[in-house]
């Protein structure tokens, strides 16, 4: 059984849990739920069940069909390609603005959160890593001092923070990752723009690829499955 913490925002909570188990696969296309069986579950009134049902119906992640209940649309691969296009879009206009700034102590948060991400790699921390990798795009949106884009980012970071727990999963050796992070803060304090997007551009494109694998290997083991 799921629970919330009465500290923090319940619809939130119930979201992001929602959230989690549709990209991980466990609520698959055309389930099923009910606000009834979410309040239970989580033991929270209806107010922020429809909370969490509203926000992931504006991710597009599950559908409303009133009267007979709330289905979860998941992901396709279309879906994987919308997201991280827009995210591509997204991050280049703030690694552009971002490489304006030369004041070293703004830097600082993306240089800590590469030293959190290489020590996560060495103790083969994916939990520490996640959060240091969302942090380190955080601080491209900070930087680039524009707060509808900070905005953006950040409407869309829950799918994104649940999208990267699927692809870093893939890997059981962070090293790599981190030493791309690692690259990209090199060549964002440089003043080669073109450059620093290419590595950005491949960057997002190997997550991209990395969840396309995930939803073809989903759809080869449902195949498997429905076939027996």
């Amino acid at each position: 059984m799921a629970s919330v913490q009465r500290s923090a925002s319940l619809g939130k909570q119930v979201a992001d849990i929602l959230r989690q188990r549709i990209v991980l696969g466990e609520l698959r296309h055309g389930d099923r739920i009910t606000e009834e069986s979410l309040a239970e579950e989580f033991a929270v009134s209806r107010g922020p069940v429809r909370d969490a049902v509203t926000q992931l119906a504006f991710e597009k992640l599950v559908r409303v069909q009133k009267p007979r209940g709330i289905y979860v649309v998941g992901l396709t691969e279309d879906d994987v390609d919308q997201l991280y296009s827009l995210r591509a879009a997204l991050e280049r206009l703030a690694l552009e603005r971002a490489m304006r700034v030369s004041d070293d102590s703004r830097w600082r948060p993306m240089l800590d959160a590469v030293a959190r991400m290489t020590e996560a790699a060495d103790k083969g921390d994916h939990t520490t890593f996640l959060a240091a990798d969302l942090d380190f795009h955080t601080q491209i949106y900070e930087l680039a001092d524009h707060p509808r884009l900070e905005a953006a980012w950040r409407q869309y970071l829950p799918t994104f923070e649940a999208l990267l727990e699927v692809t870093i999963n893939h890997d059981e050796d962070l090293h790599d990752s981190a030493a791309d992070h690692d690259r990209l803060y090199a060549v964002m304090r440089g003043s080669d723009i073109p450059t620093a997007t290419d590595v950005l551009a491949a960057h997002l494109q190997g997550a991209h690829d990395r969840m396309t694998e995930e939803l073809t290997q989903r759809l080869k083991t449902e195949v498997i499955s429905n076939e027996r």
